[in-house]
């Protein structure tokens, strides 16, 4: 698609808005540089009748912004990352994107499957963190806008090889993302294998619901639908067991300020440097779509409802967050700017056989649903 066509879609789509004709959405493209290889990126913006916007790449499938409306209306981006490609392809901490194969740590970078031992690299020593030193959010995906009569989505596709980062049999990935009339971002996993392998796929997006770059997160309300934390050691490998949260730092089963309890004297915030650890998911049935977790900005009134068929939760405070990152419209991004909802299967689950499996065969599917939805109060 042109230059000149995308900004034709983009005419008509808010000609019809302002005529009040139903729009379902809109997709569109334009070009969002070059790789180091050579490679054309392309950035798609995904818009509904609602106000929302959602910019994604086809570099580590990532989620480059997502504006929402406020209280008043007014929109702002509430995602952190960068104006360009150049931030994305450096080191960073993994801003708005599709983590795999396996999203969290891995002990030593090592597992076991079938008899057979697989060795991976430990880029987070002395663990493997998000798929290795070239994961899912370094490669360069195959996008195809998705419009018509439903809501506006773009799916991408990536091919896996036999041993990449470690990981055993050729794997073929793809994630959907659709935007919908009520304002929420739905994010479709799907994979399958040509052999045993492991897998757990989660979006790594930081949000801030007072905008990016805007001050800490610290005052967001948290609510979190679990009643167990997986506690961890001082390498944030999970010990293995399912510690209830009650009378912990770690109790957001009602809603609370994220800074109230992050600085406690306690041995899990200490190890985490705040909250770094997988909640334990309450469901009645395991892998339905239900509710894991709202957090609510009183400065802006935005709300995020989290959904998701995994049982658990990455719930990360934005630790590691130290100022060295400039963002969009140059806005750096200081300690806790940010936080992440990661749905996903627990930490180190290869290795931890009490945890829910995330072995994948071929002749299976793998198949799973998180909703990202945003609404004022």
């Amino acid at each position: 698609m042109g230059k000149a066509s995308v900004c034709f879609m983009t005419a008509l789509f808010c000609l019809a808005m302002a005529a009040g004709m139903p729009v379902h959405g809109a997709v569109t493209m334009e070009p969002f540089g070059t790789t180091a290889e050579g490679q054309a990126i392309s950035l798609y913006t995904l818009s509904n009748a609602k106000g929302m916007e959602v910019k994604i790449i086809n570099f580590g499938a990532i989620v480059q912004s997502l504006k929402v409306p406020d209280r008043d209306g007014k929109p702002a981006d509430v995602v952190l990352g960068f104006d360009t490609l150049d931030g994305y392809a450096a080191e960073h901490p993994y801003f708005g994107a599709v983590v795999g194969r396996y999203g969290n740590r891995i002990a030593k970078g090592k597992f076991s499957l079938d008899g057979k031992e697989h060795t991976l690299a430990t880029n987070n020593p002395p663990n493997a963190l998000h798929g290795g030193l070239k994961g899912f959010d370094k490669q360069v995906w195959t996008a195809t806008p998705l419009e018509g009569d439903g809501a506006p989505g773009l799916r991408l596709q990536l091919v896996s090889p036999d041993g990449d980062q470690g990981y055993p049999g050729t794997l073929t990935v793809t994630v959907t993302y659709t935007l919908t009339d009520d304002n929420g971002l739905e994010i479709q996993y799907e994979a399958a294998t040509d052999a045993p392998t492991v897998l757990n796929l989660t979006n790594h997006s930081y949000f801030n619901l007072n905008g990016a770059g805007n001050g800490d997160i610290l005052g967001h309300l948290v609510m979190i639908n679990a009643d167990r934390f997986t506690p961890v050691d001082e390498t944030l490998i999970p010990t293995g067991e399912l510690r209830p949260v009650a009378g912990t730092p770690f109790d957001f089963t009602s809603p609370k300020a994220l800074g109230r309890d992050i600085n406690q004297d306690d041995e899990q915030i200490k190890y985490g440097l705040g909250y770094d650890h997988n909640f334990v998911l309450k469901k009645e049935t395991p892998g339905t779509l239900t509710l894991a977790a709202r957090v609510h900005s009183p400065e802006s009134g935005r709300v995020m409802d989290v959904f998701t068929e995994e049982p658990g939760l990455q719930f990360y405070s934005g630790n590691f967050l130290d100022g060295t990152n400039k963002g969009k419209g140059g806005k750096v991004y200081q300690h806790r700017f940010g936080f992440c909802m990661e749905t996903q299967h627990f930490p180190d689950s290869p290795n931890q056989p009490g945890f829910p499996s995330v072995v994948l065969r071929p002749g299976d599917k793998y198949a799973t649903k998180t909703v990202y939805k945003f609404s004022v109060e």
